[in-house]
């Protein structure tokens, strides 16, 4: 009898210790930047004679419209246009990219697809200068592309990113009359890093985007529209209802934003097909005092404080909120429950087929002109 109470024991410990290593695991997913590029399609071919690439098929490289490749030991970034042909397994689209710039570039691997396109700022042909702004975490790179106006739109990268993601963005900004400024911020890279070197999920990253709102008042500017994809919209609705300059947001621009982290994670959760008392327990952790010593956390994260659908009636700067139903990645619901609830300041344009953060690179022609249209009336 001892014996079996022991080994009851000796299993319920090992249990309870695995449990809470899962959660642990699933909650620092979360918060923790990547390191490093997750390779998610392989480069089959590459034909600089014929300028043409060949890739393995996901629901991403199989999507019309113009992107960008990280390929190679190098992590070299290679512009990609149009599908040329494809099957079942297969994609091959035109490589925009110049035969001159393969030189060392292999031609198969694994290798990460991006809706970026542009990846320096040079590639614009426009205006610009690197910016310092300083943030309470410390000087912060930024991009700036100066039009002779006091309208500025600060461009917030999301999740995973940096402020390459915002380029495409900048010729529409600047035909519009807008001096842009494109920041980076805290454990994105870029920037410094916190004090624990985590995601606050908007929770945090908004004072950064409050010393950008600053910075662009010292350089003249009289009002500001705040633009931001997927954790960058996060942190810019965050922004507009805690920033000390928030008086000078004149809007806010969301391109597959974050709205709401509760669905975003559940939604993630299902498809990681995480058990439902791991999930509930991570979410627990990282926004509980007592999970710190799971998470690494130094603050916790408000997961009340970032749902603007809850918070929907607190919103007071006109949006215009681009979101594709076919996401794949931040589902388009809370989008659609915050352009119903709030009509009176959200002019909402959904998109059918395009994925997470390329709606541009899908629809160029009509991403353009929702934000040309939305801004001459701002």
């Amino acid at each position: 009898m001892l014996r079996a109470s022991l080994a009851l024991g000796g299993f319920l410990v090992t249990a309870a210790t695995a449990s809470v290593f899962l959660v642990s695991t699933v909650a620092r997913r979360v918060v923790t930047p990547a390191r490093k590029r997750a390779r998610e399609t392989d480069v089959l071919a590459l034909d600089r004679a014929e300028g043409t690439i060949t890739l393995g098929r996901n629901p991403d490289t199989a999507l019309p419209g113009r992107y960008g490749l990280w390929f190679g030991a190098d992590d070299r970034y290679l512009q990609l246009g149009p599908i040329l042909r494809s099957d079942a397994s297969t994609v091959t689209r035109t490589l925009l990219t110049p035969a001159s710039e393969l030189e060392g570039v292999a031609e198969s691997g694994p290798a990460t697809f991006s809706g970026w396109f542009y990846s320096h700022p040079e590639q614009l042909n426009l205006d610009w200068r690197d910016e310092t702004i300083q943030t309470p975490v410390g000087p912060a790179p930024a991009w700036l592309f100066p039009v002779d106006t006091d309208r500025w739109v600060i461009a917030v990268h999301g999740r995973g990113t940096t402020r390459s993601e915002c380029l495409r963005a900048v010729p529409v900004l600047h035909d519009a009359g807008y001096t842009t400024l494109l920041v980076s911020y805290r454990n994105d890279g870029d920037a410094p890093q916190s004090g624990d070197g985590l995601y606050g999920l908007g929770d945090t990253e908004w004072e950064d985007v409050d010393a950008a709102i600053a910075f662009a008042a010292q350089h003249g500017a009289t009002s500001v529209v705040l633009m931001g994809w997927s954790m960058g919209g996060a942190i810019s609705l965050q922004a507009s209802l805690r920033a000390d300059r928030a008086d000078l947001i004149s809007g806010i621009i969301l391109e597959s934003a974050v709205v709401d982290w509760g669905s975003v994670l559940e939604y993630q959760a299902d498809a990681g097909r995480i058990p439902v008392f791991v999930r509930r327990a991570a979410i627990a952790a990282i926004s509980n005092h007592w999970g710190r010593s799971l998470t690494g956390l130094d603050t916790v994260v408000n997961f009340p404080a970032l749902d603007m659908v809850r918070r929907s009636g607190e919103l007071n700067k006109p949006m215009l909120v681009l979101h594709s139903d076919d996401d794949g990645f931040v589902p388009a619901d809370a989008a659609h429950e915050l352009a119903t609830l709030r009509s009176d300041l959200v002019t909402f344009v959904p998109f059918e087929t395009a994925r997470h953060t390329k709606l541009w690179n899908f629809d160029e022609a009509r991403w353009t002109s929702a934000i040309r249209d939305w801004l001459a009336g701002d």
